[in-house]
Order: structure tokens, then C-alpha cells, then sequence
């Protein structure tokens, strides 16, 4: 080892005469304390709780430190989508891990779609846009046929073996069943998910005086409804008898129905699932999913009735039904007009009773002090509670949605930048840091987090969220699965047609049957590309619906009563269900 004095020909040999004379002696422009000091730093002041011992922590570190050697120095550009779990990737854990190995790395936040859109020119292009993306689970099944995606299995055990954390432990991730391809092969590592699910006033729910008011008129006990014949009457309750509650107009209802793009993911996100459209099979319905597209073996085979599909069946057509209707009747007037983002603050603000379809990315901002849903010990005067279903679903059917924004790797990112990017994803999942990020942005991916004392102690001002994701119901609640073969092509024909019903240029079934034969056109034009191998969808030739109907499962035929009795359950009773069952 050589040191030498700045402005002066001296030249020491030997790191034990430098030691001696006190000299502080680099290996390299940046000394290895420097790092460790940092990883010491960042535990103490940021990475706190979490499900690790802080010597835990500093072990799982070190090891980030040692991997990033070759790196240093890097420049790597990585992007998500903009939710608050991202914004604190972005702010903190890039700047924390850029000072722990020395990658510089610059996490961009930008829209869902743009998100998807990079990815897709990244595809086509073969042009390296972004050295990792998180982007939804729901392309699984794109991911899985189009060899753009490197297969993590693959990439884990062969080239990128050296950068893989022996404390990765995928074991602990709660949601790799979603990002898991026909082949049996890990395609994406979640970094966050979120369900949706079923939001309500628990303490309007509570009062005496509307839960005798309500029970005098239908009969039942008011409560968290089980069925949608329930979530009417509740909606039209609070709605036309309530009416006022505190001097204020309330509604028993809240959505959105713009024509945009999210009004597409206001249906994809499985609301045919929880109409009962597709067939029984977790985390997806098998053969028919929950877009009404049905696989023979992995192959795509159609979306419409007459192929054997679901997606313009009664069930899809019962749920189109329905989300107009109590738009129209049970919702504040303005919610027509509204995108997902716009309508997703309106229930903190107070008027509303209850929302069938609500996402739990939403908690954070539910939960803020000072808020009307919030009491000023800051616990919630709300509740989160499982979805009911609509007259089509069957025990065994999934129940709802849940977003796994994922870690997504692609084959035209250079080695050396993607084995740099893996490591920051890796980071951002850690034990180390993945509680904390977790208790800031509401979206657990690590059952240790779960099962964390910090995540008891929170459960109080989350309304359910700690509970559900504790409890063995959360795995009727999945993303988007392996049988949409494109998304991106098929996502965007949802919300064009949706919302010619919504507008009212088309009836439910006419927009279901437009939706129906556009999805299969897609298929038809990936079925002659070849895309997917054996996977690549097969459509069946079309016969006679009522042959489809009468065969098992999806597609259903019509029901004689699609508003059966209602039924509801004391929330307390349900919370107490769960616990008996973890």
C-alpha cells in the first residue's frame, strides 16, 4: 500500500508505518468505512422498526456493500408508478442506497399508463429505456410470453447469482403467486400491493337510532354487507332515508365514471370476479377468468360466450348493470364525471356511507388527523372489510383485486446495469428496510412485516387493513393472471367500451358484446403472430351460447333472481373470525 503527502515527493510503504503515523490509508478514492458508516447511519436514523435486529440489519448491508463493488460509480435509472410507497423509494431508500454501495440512482415517478407505455416502447424497441421497472403483476401474462422479461428463476441462479442476497427470502413475499407464470418461473418481485376492498362508516353503521330504522324496513341487521342485494339496500338507505347526518347530505354510494383509461381498471381490477362471472380457482378463475377469457390448458381461448368466454355473459352484463344504476341513483352527482383519482378523496371528506370498490392505497390518506372520517385520538371512524359478491359468484371464486407493483427486469437492459438495478430492487424489498417503507405507504409485501409487534400496535388506526392482511381471506384477493396474454392491447378496450354504457350511446349488454369481440380480435391477431409459444392464445370456433351454458362453471347462464335476499355481518364478528383463523 502506498500514501502520499499532497505537494510533497515523501513516500510512505507499508499500511503498518501509515497507521503509526496516524494517516488514514484508502484502498480507493472511497474508503469501505465510508459505507459501513453510512449503512450504520441510515439504520439508526431511518430503518426503524423493522422485523430485523439492528445487528441483523448491518449483516444484511454489508452484504449490499460487498455486492456493489463493481458498480460504484454507476449512474442507474429506474422507474414507478406515482403512489405514496413509491414516493418514499424515490426520496429515501435511492438516496439511502446510493450512499450505502455508491450506485447513483435516480427513481422516476411518473403515471400508471406512462409507466406501462415505456415498457411497451422498451419492448418494441429493444432500446434501453430504464434499467428496472415496477409495473402491475396484472402483465404476468404478457411478461410470461413475449421473451422480453427476464425470468428471475433464471436470472437468480445463472447470470445474476452474484447479486443475488442470500437474506432475500422469497419465502417471506405474500404475493409471488401473482407474479409466477404458466411455466412455473418467478417474472417479477413485489415491492408493494394493495387490495381493494369494501370501505364504510363504522360508526354511522353503529348508531342505534339507523341500525332499528334499518332493520324495521328490510328486515336484516345493518351491517357489512355479504351480498350486493345488501350493498343496494344499504346505498339506497342512506341515500333516500337518511338523506342528513350532522346538518349534511350523505350518500349511501361512491364511484367514478369518466371516460379515461382508469375507468378501464375500474373493471379489470376483477369487478366481474365479484359479480360472479368467472369460474372457481384461486389466485384466478380456471378455465374463465375474472375478464372473462378462458385458457384451454395455458392458451387463451376467448373472451365472448360463444367461445366459451364470460366477458358478455350475464354475469359480466348483471355487473356493468349494476355499476351504472348506483352511479346514477346512490352516488353525489359529480362522481360521473370523475377519474379514479379524483374520486379516491372524496370519502375522507365525509358525505359518504360506504364504497363497494375502494383501494387501500387510499389508508394513508383516510387515516390523517383532523380529517372528518377521523376521531381525534386518530382512530378511524371507518372500517375496511371484505367485498360482498354479486348472486353469480360461488365459494371458491376469487372476491376482489390486489395491485403487486413489481420489480421487472428486461433482456435489453445491459448486464452490468440490470445486475446494478437488482441490487436497488432488492434494497427496496429487504428485511432491513421493508417494515418501515411498509408503515409509510400502507402496502405490506413480507409476511415477517405482518407479523411484526409494530404492525400490532398500528392495527387500531389502519381500520381492518393489519387485520385483512393477517387473516387467511386475503388470498381471494388477486391481480390480473396468466390468461390475459397482452394487457396493454386488451386493458385499453375496456374502458372505450365501458363507457359507451356509461354515457348511455350503448346498453350493458351491447358495450359487453363490443368488448367481447374486440378482446378476440387481439387474441385472433396473437394467435397468427405466434406470441406466447404454446401459450399463444387458441380461440375455439364459435357455437351456439346455449351450448357454453350448459356446461359447468362460466359462462353462467341468466338467473331467474339476480337480487336475492340481503345479507349482512357484524364487523366485530368478522375481526374476530379472522384472528381465530391466523
Amino acid at each position: 500500500m502506498i500514501v502520499k503527502f499532497k505537494g510533497s515527493s515523501a513516500v510512505i510503504k507499508g499500511s503498518a508505518v501509515a497507521v503509526a503515523l496516524g494517516l488514514a490509508v484508502l484502498a480507493n478514492p472511497a474508503s469501505a468505512d465510508q459505507y459501513t458508516d453510512a449503512a450504520k447511519n441510515w439504520i439508526d436514523s431511518e430503518f426503524q422498526p423493522s422485523s430485523l435486529s439492528k445487528d441483523a440489519q448491518m449483516a444484511e448491508l454489508e452484504w449490499f456493500i460487498k455486492a456493489a463493488e463493481p458498480f460504484r460509480g454507476m449512474d442507474i435509472n429506474v422507474v414507478s408508478e406515482t403512489i405514496t410507497t413509491h414516493e418514499y423509494e424515490s426520496k429515501v431508500l435511492a438516496k439511502a442506497f446510493s450512499e450505502i454501495t455508491g450506485i447513483n440512482i435516480t427513481h422516476d415517478l411518473i403515471g400508471e399508463g406512462d409507466v406501462i407505455e415505456k415498457l411497451q416502447t422498451q419492448m418494441q424497441s429493444n432500446r434501453n429505456i430504464y434499467d428496472a421497472y415496477i409495473n402491475d403483476s396484472d402483465l404476468i401474462g404478457t411478461h410470461s410470453r413475449y421473451d422480453a422479461v427476464v425470468p428471475l428463476t433464471d436470472f437468480m441462479a445463472g447470470e445474476g447469482a452474484d447479486v443475488t442476497s442470500p437474506t432475500l427470502d422469497l419465502d417471506d413475499f405474500i404475493g409471488l403467486s401473482f407474479t409466477t407464470g404458466p411455466d412455473g418461473k418467478l417474472y417479477q418481485l413485489p415491492d408493494q400491493q394493495f387490495a381493494n376492498l369494501y370501505w364504510f362508516r363504522y360508526d354511522w353503521f353503529q348508531r342505534d337510532d339507523l341500525q332499528k330504522q334499518f332493520k324495521d324496513k328490510y328486515g336484516y341487521d345493518l351491517g357489512v354487507p355479504v351480498n350486493w342485494s345488501a350493498y343496494e339496500d344499504i346505498a339506497e338507505f342512506f341515500t333516500n332515508d337518511v338523506k342528513e347526518i350532522d346538518g349534511q347530505k350523505v350518500y349511501g354510494h361512491m364511484d367514478y365514471g369518466k371516460k379515461d383509461p382508469s375507468l378501464g381498471w375500474r373493471f379489470t381490477d376483477a369487478w366481474l370476479s365479484m359479480a360472479g362471472a368467472g369460474d372457481k380457482g384461486i389466485p384466478n378463475g380456471l378455465p374463465v377468468d375474472e375478464w372473462g377469457i378462458r385458457v384451454e390448458g395455458c392458451a387463451p381461448a376467448g373472451s365472448s360466450v360463444t367461445r366459451g368466454g364470460a366477458a358478455n355473459g350475464p354475469a359480466a352484463v348483471y355487473a356493468l348493470t349494476k355499476y351504472i344504476d348506483w352511479l346514477k341513483a346512490y352516488a353525489p352527482p359529480e362522481a360521473a364525471g370523475m377519474t379514479f383519482g379524483e374520486a379516491g378523496p372524496v370519502p375522507a371528506q365525509g358525505q359518504i356511507a360506504q364504497q363497494i370498490f375502494w383501494y387501500t392505497a387510499f389508508t394513508a390518506d383516510m387515516a390523517k388527523k383532523g380529517t372528518p372520517v377521523v376521531n381525534d385520538d386518530g382512530t378511524p371512524k371507518w372500517r375496511m372489510a371484505p367485498s360482498p359478491h354479486g348472486p353469480y359468484w360461488e365459494e371458491g371464486m376469487k372476491l376482489g383485486y390486489q395491485d403487486v407493483g413489481s420489480w421487472t427486469l428486461m433482456k435489453s437492459t445491459p448486464l452490468e446495469r440490470r445486475k446494478a438495478a437488482w441490487l436497488y430492487a432488492q434494497f427496496t424489498t429487504s428485511k432491513s428496510v421493508s417494515l418501515k417503507k411498509t408503515l409509510t405507504g400502507l402496502t405490506p409485501i413480507r409476511q415477517s412485516d405482518l407479523d411484526s409487534q409494530a404492525m400490532t400496535d398500528i392495527a387500531p388506526n389502519w381500520g381492518g387493513l393489519v387485520e385483512f392482511y393477517r387473516s387467511p381471506a386475503r388470498v381471494q384477493w388477486s391481480p390480473t393472471g396468466t390468461n390475459v396474454p397482452d394487457y396493454p392491447k386488451l386493458a385499453q378496450l375496456w374502458w372505450q367500451n365501458v363507457a359507451e354504457a356509461v354515457t348511455g350511446e350503448r346498453t350493458p349488454q351491447e358495450a359487453m358484446d363490443n368488448l367481447a369481440t374486440a378482446m378476440d380480435r387481439v387474441m385472433q391477431r396473437l394467435e397468427r403472430a405466434g406470441i406466447g409459444g404454446e401459450c399463444a392464445p387458441k380461440l375455439n370456433e364459435e357455437r351456439d351460447a346455449q351450448y357454453w351454458f350448459d356446461q359447468p362453471g362460466a359462462p353462467k347462464p341468466l338467473l331467474d333472481n339476480e337480487k336475492p335476499q340481503g345479507e349482512t355481518v357484524k364487523y366485530d364478528d368478522l375481526i374476530a373470525e379472522w384472528s381465530a383463523a391466523q
